[in-house]
């Protein structure tokens, strides 16, 4: 019994560790010096950052990439969360 609650602990920590590393944007605006982006240089990057992280999630229910105007209806939802 005490084995399966220890191992039960071990795995949720795992899982707990590996959702908290999930890199964001926000984490990943550090300049070539390793000093965090500031001003027009960081607004680019976190820009540039969220359509990249959005862009392979605009498929429709259908499997086929989004165009037009629902394209840019999602993408607008997307970075806005993402």
């Amino acid at each position: 019994m005490k084995k399966r609650i220890f191992l039960a602990a071990l795995i949720a920590t795992f899982a707990a560790g590996s959702a908290l590393a999930d890199d964001t944007c926000e984490s990943k605006a550090v300049g070539k010096d390793g000093k965090a982006l500031a001003g027009a240089a960081k607004t680019s990057f976190m820009k540039k950052c969220k359509e990249d992280a959005c862009t392979p999630k605009a498929v429709g229910s259908d499997g086929k990439p989004l165009a037009g105007a629902a394209k840019n209806s999602f993408m607008k939802k997307c970075e806005m969360g993402a």
